[in-house]
């Protein structure tokens, strides 16, 4: 079983995985939100925030093609993420108005089968604030993956 949860259900040790460079992503995201609202098309939401990440010098590329990896199989089909920061963490954004299910599953599929460890998810469609979602995926979930696979 593959040990992915919300950041706020994981112990402190993880809190700490490229905590800086999260919070620099987040308060963008946050300034972007608080000056916009909501009610934009997603595309203008993230012209706005690449633009904020490089008014905050945060370090990021955008439209990101990333291979996906399967069974130690590299696919010929690449997820394309809204951005990579740091060149560690996966950043993900919404326009509508409220994150579901799906957007959860869809993120954190993406951070799995990319092999990055810390994803984050912005909704900026919510009337009521900005819909912020850390994921990580913990050295216990890399390391028992890799002791499932020499096992077999």
């Amino acid at each position: 079983m593959t040990d992915i949860r919300r950041i706020d259900d994981v112990g402190s040790a993880n809190r700490l995985i490229y905590s800086e460079e999260s919070y620099a992503v987040i308060g963008a995201a946050m300034d972007v939100y608080y000056r916009l609202g909501c009610g934009f098309l997603e595309r203008v939401y993230q012209e706005v925030l690449a633009l904020e990440f490089g008014l905050r010098k945060i370090l990021f590329t955008a439209q990101t093609r990333l291979p996906i990896k399967y069974k130690g199989y590299v696919l010929n089909r690449k997820y394309r993420a809204d951005f990579v920061c740091f060149e560690k963490i996966i950043v993900e954004i919404k326009g509508q108005t409220a994150l579901v299910a799906v957007d959860w599953a869809q993120s954190l599929n993406y951070l799995k089968a990319s092999q990055y460890r810390d994803g984050l998810l912005f909704n900026f469609g919510s009337a009521r604030n900005l819909e912020k979602k850390r994921m990580i995926i913990t050295t216990r979930t890399r390391n028992a993956r890799n002791s499932r696979k020499k096992n077999k």
